[in-house]
């Protein structure tokens, strides 16, 4: 049997791709701080400071949306519990801030004043790190990994898919979110964190560290990007989308899916604590409602409307969808909720692949001059070529597990 040969691997991105790439960094460091801070707000060129937050929320969101098209436009695993991971990134930079208020509360005392409320005199052993920067930085990336690490390494060894792991990672969010709610944990219950003072003892509230953590939130949502791009088109991403097609072929093959399931279930939910992180400074409050199971499902929704496989459609999706919430909140607040549920279904009868999806769709009609019969031709042309290699006319489209195997280390 003849060896299947891979295509040479192309580079990261098209010149198109890197300028794309390029006009978006320039507009997050360069054009957006100068319509903010240095046009006049009378200016019809002037961004206020709502837009700035709303594009930097929804930047975070994108974050998120982008992890989701990893683990399941990519890997086939739907999760409706990733909103668990963004809140605990959102609670370890909010305990953060929380000691960065210090004495400047409203009982003026070290604690954080909802345990002064309930007369707590020491800070819960899950505190003691919270004093610190860097701390806080490893516990953003380690308590989401590690919990993540954990649920998918029994769910992925009993081989749990499809339906089923879906119900149960919002059944463990859901779980997560009724323990958050409870005064006793140390999580401010269901009021959470609020009332932030400084960051990296810098005002918070000033234009000036507003406008950094928008550049900030934008630098790191095209890092994750490109991080993805590269890791979809190395071998990595091929076992993962061979996963996907065929999970069984994939075993025969020689591979075991679990290392491959599980390190992009946590490379996922690390991007969504990241976007947690970054979020919460932002909005300035994190509390248990962002566990909630429709904050889970509206991430599921921004990458089906985007176009899944696609890693720039989810954050294409996570900005139309989010814009188009921030409006009809405020045009028509008693009916978003149908335009959002309308929109998913219109989505999933008519744009299977997503907006991106009928975008390549479109320009690939555009670009299509031949007719359809040597089409056909070709067809028989390959079955024949084929019968003469003694090989089945469905060798010729190998699979990708094959694919994997060909060029296994």
């Amino acid at each position: 049997m003849s060896k299947v040969v891979l295509p040479t691997k192309g580079p990261l991105l098209s010149g198109k791709g890197w300028t794309a790439v390029f006009v978006a960094l320039i507009v997050v460091c360069a054009v957006a701080p100068v319509l903010n801070m240095g046009v006049p707000a009378d200016s019809p060129l002037h961004m206020s400071d709502y837009a700035v937050a709303l594009v930097g929320k929804i930047m975070c969101y994108a974050i998120c949306a982008l992890a989701m098209d990893l683990i399941w436009g990519y890997t086939g695993i739907l999760s409706l519990g990733h909103g668990l991971f963004f809140a605990l990134g959102g609670y370890m930079m909010g305990m953060y801030l929380m000691r960065q208020i210090g004495r400047d509360g409203n009982y003026k005392s070290d604690l954080p004043d909802f345990m002064v409320f309930l007369d707590w005199k020491t800070l819960p052993w899950h505190w003691t790190f919270s004093d610190s920067f860097i701390a806080t930085l490893i516990l953003i990336v380690a308590v989401p990994g590690l919990i993540a690490f954990v649920f998918g390494f029994f769910a992925f060894r009993s081989r749990i898919k499809g339906v089923y792991f879906s119900i149960i990672t919002q059944a463990m969010t859901f779980a997560a979110m009724l323990l958050f709610f409870r005064n006793e944990t140390g999580f401010g219950g269901n009021n959470g964190f609020t009332d932030f003072k400084r960051i990296l003892n810098i005002p918070i509230a000033t234009q000036e560290m507003r406008m950094t953590l928008f550049a900030l939130t934008g630098l790191t949502l095209l890092g994750f990007f490109l991080f993805a791009k590269w890791l979809i088109g190395s071998k990595f991403g091929r076992v993962l989308q061979a996963i996907r097609d065929a999970e069984t072929r994939v075993m025969f093959s020689g591979y075991n899916p679990l290392p491959y399931k599980l390190t992009i279930w946590v490379i996922s939910a690390v991007m969504c604590g990241v976007a947690g992180a970054l979020y919460v400074p932002q909005v300035g409050i994190i509390n248990p409602g962002e566990m909630s199971a429709a904050n889970s499902i509206e991430i599921a929704i921004w990458a089906a409307v985007g176009g899944r496989a696609t890693l720039i459609g989810p954050i294409i999706g996570a900005f139309i969808v989010n814009g188009a919430k921030s409006w009809l909140t405020v045009a028509y607040p008693e009916y978003w909720l149908y335009f959002l549920g309308a929109l998913f279904i219109a989505v999933t009868l008519f744009l299977p692949n997503g907006i991106v999806g009928l975008v390549k769709k479109w320009l690939s009609r555009e670009k299509t001059t031949a007719p359809a019969a040597p089409s056909a031709g070709r067809e028989e042309a390959q079955r024949a070529m084929a019968a003469g290699q003694g090989m089945e006319p469905e060798a010729l489209h190998a699979p990708l597990a094959a694919d994997v195997k060909g060029v296994r280390a």
